[in-house]
């Protein structure tokens, strides 16, 4: 009797080990559902508002470029009062101009009128307003985006782009000092609403970030050296199909006190 009794007190200890056991997750699974990441990615604050910035009236002759830029209180080579705040790099010129032909890198430009050199063929142009620490000012009257055809150092033909399109803008160049502890990431949508279902996938050296929101963004935790960027337009988990999608970038980080790049 008492043999059996101690056989099923066993047989009971077993019953509820095992189902102790498993109940616990796996040290694989648990690994698995821990996602750690090297980046992070914060919005930015609100920043200073420019509701009736426009720029407006493209014109390419002569290998210069001609803008119209109106607006009560934005103002080219001004610096934006909130500048400070943001903690992240600044341009000494002020405001400016974001200039990007078929998606390669953009020049800043001062003023309203330059010289740009544009080989002749169909390209695609955008151009938008920028705040002195180049922040773009995301509104319908502050941008253009265009497909063009150049000959001879002027445009011969224009159009408004109509598909959905996302333009890289910042990181961009070189980072000096305390301008790599946050490093702003912008970018341009353009005939994309992000609440329709869109989303931007920034991978961040290899790290992929999912964005639904379309706003600037720090990036803080990037190693100094090369960095690389790249954003895609993705709709239903896959990327859109879409002229200049994706777009990849490199910019570097400097902890020495080399000249930094606008």
């Amino acid at each position: 009797m008492k043999y059996f009794a101690t056989l099923s007190l066993l047989l009971v200890t077993l019953f509820i080990a095992c189902k102790s056991d498993s109940a616990k997750p796996k040290a694989e699974d648990a690994k698995e559902e821990v996602k750690t990441t090297k980046y992070t990615i914060t919005p930015f604050s609100p920043s200073q508002a420019y509701p009736d910035a426009t720029l407006s009236n493209m014109q390419y002759k002569d290998g210069s470029f001609n803008f119209d830029v109106s607006g009560s209180e934005y103002k080219l080579g001004a610096q934006t009062p909130d500048a400070g705040a943001k903690m992240c790099a600044n341009s000494a010129k002020g405001q400016h101009i974001h200039l990007i032909v078929d998606n390669a890198p953009y020049a800043a430009k001062y003023v309203n009128n330059f010289e740009y050199d544009v080989a002749d063929g169909d390209h695609t142009i955008l151009a938008f307003l920028s705040r002195s620490y180049h922040e773009s000012l995301k509104t319908d009257n502050a941008h253009i985006l265009q497909n063009v055809t150049v000959k001879d150092k002027a445009i011969v033909s224009q159009s408004d782009v109509t598909s959905p399109t996302i333009t890289y803008s910042r990181p961009k160049g070189k980072y000096v000092g305390d301008d790599t502890k946050k490093v702003m990431l912008d970018f341009y949508l353009s005939n994309v609403d992000l609440n329709d279902g869109y989303s931007v996938n920034a991978s961040i050296n290899g790290e992929d970030h999912t964005i639904t929101t379309w706003q600037p963004y720090y990036i803080e935790g990037m190693p100094m050296g090369k960095n690389k960027i790249t954003l895609t337009l993705m709709k239903e988990g896959k990327a859109v199909d879409t002229p200049l999608n994706p777009v990849t970038r490199e910019f570097e980080l400097l902890s020495d006190p080399a000249p930094a790049s606008n």
